[in-house]
């Protein structure tokens, strides 16, 4: 069998050859734009909006850096899945052992959960600014976005692109309109970008900055969504597709920084100028808001938070498609990882409102940020080593130069990260004595810590030649084929028309050497409680039917048993192949599909599972 593509659903789906020019860019272009919506979503506002409000400009230079540290690891990411062909976690669980996947899909799973979180809170605060609902039951809404991913993944690709895109649209035009409104000083927001030193607080808030730009699913997502672009895979064609997603890249992150940016100028003019210094909470910057500036204001900020809550969820479920998929060769139907995503992101809202009131959640918000850029260093570890490997990337491996930015990004991030952590705990130790923090928080972050050592390390001293991604192991060579003469067969009948078939394809099988077993269950309600000592009209029925059948195979120079069994179809059929070693067993496929079948469940499913002998399926 063929190894699984990366969200094989589009996989491919948007042809690049037949198009010249800028039209032939324009069809590479898409991919970032939904990769950007990560760097946009309601957990960059929470972080930009309290930056602005209590330093001012003073963290616009963060917010740069983080912009320019995620343009080059997004495009390492697109490069690795142009180049290989692979997302990063099917590329990660090729180039680790088995038992560090399991961990690794835990760690990107909290992220995209913490990231969910965000969309949520974002989404729920937004509709409570615009139509007045209470936060709990804007939670309660969310679960059925999961309806509105599946509606556009049908649709496909271009239809979903264009949907973020238009999304991303609504959000960037509404704060180039607030920009207008705030009137910002462009002397203060040039000296925001000169770096300063950071500690406590505005080290918290500058971590949750890059927690909410580089997003650790992101990285995922884009290696997996440039394989949705068909172009001929020589070495001129790779080249071109690295230099147009690259573009793709550039022009999306631009925007994405336009809008963060944005939204701390516009925290920092309206609030902290005004000696509003501690507006953490969205809801508190939309109360100033239309205190300060009226009501167009605040409504444009609503809507945007709305239509970035939106678009954010839609990308979210696909990384977690892709690390599912990846680091675990496990694939469940998008509505249902979806659905678990969502229910295991609603869960800790839900318990931060009934618990501490609605207030929290703009705590909750910094928190899943912050969460985002401690699991940064699991997802570019790898992304680094992997594009840095000439014998898989070939021509196309980093430069050098490219490599040590890669490092030294790694390296800062990472350093931030292990100072906010040993920061966090002084404090808990300082002020909450607890039991918990040495039993349990401790001991867990050490092991986190050898962990994110051991993803580092590996690469540089294992020459062990790993599998490729190949799912179901490699093709086995065919040897001289004998034919089988099965000497027992087993057919499953019904007594409808189907049966014909299913009889007529049993006796190709065996001929007239084999010796046919007749099976049919009796399903009645007396049957499945009195087993062999009911003799109602429909056992007494079936077993003349049998018998008839039996009479017209002798006839025809054929030898066969009748067989009938009672209650549990499956068990009952795989309980008389036993007893009477059979060794292939036909059975007639049931004409039900879709919902009959997850209704009544699937016979030949069941038996499959519960005989050691081959199956025969019949149409």
């Amino acid at each position: 069998m063929s190894q699984k593509q990366s969200l094989s659903e589009v996989h491919e789906s948007v042809a690049t050859d037949k198009r010249k020019g800028w039209r032939r860019l324009m069809a590479f272009i898409g991919p970032a734009y939904l990769v950007s919506v990560g760097y946009m979503d309601p957990g960059n506002w929470a972080t930009d909006i309290a930056g602005g409000s209590k330093f001012g400009y003073q963290l616009i230079w963060v917010l740069l850096m983080s912009n320019l540290i995620a343009l080059l690891l997004q495009s390492l990411s697109a490069r690795l899945g142009i180049v290989r062909g692979l997302d990063l976690a099917q590329a990660s669980r090729n180039a680790y052992p088995k038992w560090v996947n399991f961990p690794l899909f835990i760690l990107a799973q909290t992220a995209i959960i913490a990231c969910d979180l965000a969309e949520i809170i974002g989404m729920a605060i937004g509709l409570n600014l615009l139509f007045g609902l209470p936060l709990i039951w804007g939670i309660s809404i969310t679960i059925f976005d999961t309806v509105l991913l599946l509606f556009l993944l049908n649709k496909g690709m271009r239809k979903m692109e264009a949907f973020i895109v238009s999304m991303v649209f609504i959000v960037g035009l509404s704060f180039l309109v607030e920009m207008f409104i705030v009137e910002p000083s462009l002397k203060e927001i040039a000296k925001g970008f000169e770096p300063s030193l950071l500690s406590g607080e505005a080290l918290y808030i500058a971590i949750g900055i890059i927690g909410a730009t580089v997003m650790p699913h992101n990285l995922y997502l884009h290696s997996s969504l440039v394989q949705t672009r068909k172009f001929e895979r020589d070495n001129k064609g790779i080249k071109e597709a690295i230099k147009f997603n690259f573009i793709d890249t550039a022009v999306a992150l631009n925007l994405a920084f336009f809008v963060n940016a944005a939204i701390l100028i516009l925290a920092a003019a309206a609030f902290f100028k005004n000696g509003f210094h501690e507006v953490a909470e969205i809801q508190d910057a939309h109360r100033l808001l239309s205190n300060i500036f009226g009501s167009v204001a605040p409504a444009l900020f609503a809507i945007a938070l709305i239509a970035a809550g939106q678009s954010s969820t839609v990308t979210g479920t696909l990384a977690g498609q892709i690390i599912m998929e990846g680091h675990l060769n496990l694939r469940i139907q998008p509505w249902l990882r979806r659905l678990i995503t969502r229910l295991l992101a609603i869960v800790p809202a839900f318990c931060t409102i009934l618990f501490f009131g609605d207030d929290a959640l703009g705590g909750l918000l910094i928190l899943s940020q912050v969460v985002l850029s401690l699991q940064l260093g699991f997802a570019i570890i790898p992304l680094i080593h992997l594009t840095s490997d000439k014998k898989e990337m070939k021509d196309f491996t980093i430069k050098t130069w490219v490599k040590v930015l890669a490092w030294m990004s790694a390296v800062a991030i990472i350093s931030l990260n292990i100072k906010l952590v040993i920061e966090e705990i002084s404090g808990w130790i300082a002020t909450a004595d607890g039991w918990y923090i040495y039993v349990i928080v401790i001991p867990m972050t050490i092991l986190i810590g050898l962990l994110l050592l051991y993803i580092f390390v590996y690469p540089l001293i294992s020459k062990k030649q790993r599998m490729g991604n190949i799912p179901h192991g490699n093709a086995l060579e065919i040897s001289n084929i004998e034919k089988i003469n099965y000497k027992k067969i087993g057919i499953t009948v019904d007594f409808s028309k189907n049966d014909r078939n299913t009889i007529r394809h049993a006796l190709i099988q065996g001929g007239k050497d084999a010796h046919y077993h007749l099976i049919h269950i009796v399903e009645t309600a007396a049957a499945r409680y009195h087993g062999k000592t009911v003799m109602d009209h429909e056992t007494q029925s079936d077993t003349e039917n049998l018998e008839k059948y039996q009479q017209n195979l002798a006839e025809l120079g054929y030898k066969a048993t009748p067989h009938i069994g009672f209650g549990g179809t499956a068990k009952a059929i795989a309980e008389i192949s036993n007893q009477n070693n059979i060794e292939l067993l036909v059975m007639g496929a049931h004409g039900h599909k879709g919902l009959k079948d997850l209704i009544f469940g699937t016979t030949v499913d069941s038996v499959r599972h519960k005989v050691a002998i081959p199956v025969l399926i019949v149409r």
